[in-house]
């Protein structure tokens, strides 16, 4: 049985004359009664929307509109934008690429799951070290994907009125449905941290379960990551309800090098001394290792001499390092 918002979103996209989207929602509700075990009425809907796809011009899926404020009823809760980066721009392991990119092709075809009652990974959880490009992997994907992104307002979505941010909660989830979208919860330790923690209190609680309730009962199109520095403070249930666990790490030799050169791509490396580069390089996260070519490179400006010199190179990383805090760990 069709959800009431699915019905809603039905009738909505037949009357915009929206055929792409009419068909999407129709799959969702084949799967919804797949999943309910009503086989036939799923196999029968399937039947339904590939002899209309059959007998209409093929249609692409549409674009998400650029934005340039949220919807009303998320203003306050979350900040908007349409980002340009891709995952081509980033610099990660292997791995984390293969992940991210099958992520991008699920849902790109994620009519093609639907026919097949299976859906798209779009529940996300990054965990890593700050720096490190889960920020960044949030855009690339809004990007690959044709949407805008949203970025979730932790200050504007908790409160300290007791039931107050689990109502904000719903409503955003409510808003996944009605606009589909990247939603990006940034440091999520603040909503996910473990249960038990010593320092936790009753409304805290509630705010974990409601999110537990609302990721687990969500069946939109948008895709949510949840990204935290701390991955030792969320809480254990909070694992099985996304789809993929994405891994960050600071970046080793090879990946630095690959940082540098990008990031000094206009200017002449042919003298640069790597061997020593990438030594002073080591232990910074990808942001900072960033920020060090940009302090290269003004200085290289100012000199007036587009030849970067590795010893001005070497100079901007470790004073980077330097700045880094003297702790043990930095999330």
């Amino acid at each position: 049985m069709a959800t009431a918002e699915q019905l809603k979103a039905l009738v909505r996209s037949h009357t915009e004359h929206d055929d792409a989207e009419f068909r999407s929602i129709a799959m969702q509700i084949a799967a919804h009664s797949a999943k309910k075990g009503n086989t036939s009425l799923a196999e029968e809907l399937r039947r339904l929307i590939d002899q209309a796809r059959r007998e209409q011009r093929p249609v692409s899926p549409p674009r998400a509109v650029p934005i340039t404020k949220p919807p009303s009823d998320l203003v306050g809760l979350v900040s908007s934008s349409y980002p340009t980066v891709r995952l081509s721009d980033m610099v990660l392991d292997e791995a984390s690429m293969l992940q991210l990119k099958e992520i991008v092709h699920q849902n790109r075809e994620r009519e093609v799951l639907r026919m097949h009652a299976l859906t798209p990974k779009r529940k996300l959880l990054l965990v890593g070290p700050p720096g490190c490009g889960k920020t960044m992997t949030a855009s690339a994907l809004a990007t690959e994907c044709q949407l805008p992104l949203m970025f979730v307002q932790l200050h504007g979505l908790i409160t300290k009125y007791l039931g107050e941010t689990s109502a904000k909660l719903h409503q955003l989830f409510l808003a996944m449905t009605e606009t589909r979208a990247v939603y990006l919860f940034d440091e999520f330790d603040a909503i996910g941290s473990t249960r038990t923690a010593g320092n936790d209190v009753g409304e805290i609680r509630r705010i974990l379960n409601s999110f537990l309730q609302l990721l687990e009962r969500d069946e939109s199109d948008s895709i949510i990551v949840a990204a935290t520095n701390f991955m030792g403070m969320l809480d254990e249930a909070l694992f099985r309800r996304f789809d993929d666990v994405i891994r960050y790490e600071l970046p080793n030799a090879t990946m630095l090098r690959q940082l540098i050169e990008n990031r000094l791509s206009s200017y002449d490396l042919s003298q640069i001394k790597w061997k020593i580069v990438i030594k002073s390089a080591l232990g910074l996260s990808h942001a900072e290792t960033c920020r060090a070519c940009d302090d290269a490179a003004r200085r290289v400006v100012l000199s007036k001499n587009l030849e970067m010199d590795s010893s001005i190179l070497i100079q901007a990383l470790r004073a980077r390092k330097q700045m880094k805090p003297q702790t043990s760990e930095l999330g």
